[in-house]
């Protein structure tokens, strides 16, 4: 009888899938709501922070200044965040959730939390903090290699 050994390609793949599935999971209930990953990344951030400025929610919410900036326009046209300039400095802008939009987000959100226990309800706590543990190990590792492999290439 062959033992099984996985192979890191193969591990790749399967936590690539895993992924899109929760991701569709996930985002089916989100756009429901007539939000976009992007918006809802940044509603919860915005819920769960209070009143950030523009520059502090990009990497907290993994996305480019132009794209915050874009996703906070559109959030703003909609009426869900306020948008309010620094009385020292003009380049601060701190946006805020508006009470229509913590109306919108805090069921989404709640509805978010619900999806992704019954996504994760096949391990027990357990095998979840380890999951997490190494999830986080190779993220840290990937960042690693690539800060690396990029001053490697500034030489």
């Amino acid at each position: 009888m062959k033992s099984y050994s996985p192979k890191p390609i193969h591990t790749w793949l399967v936590w690539m899938l895993a992924s899109r599935a929760v991701s569709s999971y996930a985002l089916e209930r989100i756009e429901k709501a007539g939000l976009g990953e992007s918006d809802f990344r940044v509603l919860e951030v915005l819920l769960h922070k209070g009143p950030t400025p523009v520059s502090a929610i990009g990497p907290k919410v993994n996305l480019n200044p132009g794209s915050v900036s874009v996703a906070v326009d559109r959030l703003h046209k909609k009426g869900l965040v306020s948008r309010v300039e620094d009385s020292e400095d003009r380049r601060i802008r701190t946006v805020s959730l508006t009470t229509k939009g913590k109306d919108l987000i805090q069921p989404v959100y709640q509805s978010h939390v619900e999806a992704m226990e019954e996504v994760f309800s096949e391990l027990k706590p357990s095998e979840l903090g380890t999951f997490e543990t190494m999830l986080r190990r190779i993220g840290k590792h990937a960042q690693k290699l690539l800060s690396e492999k990029l001053e490697g290439e500034t030489l």
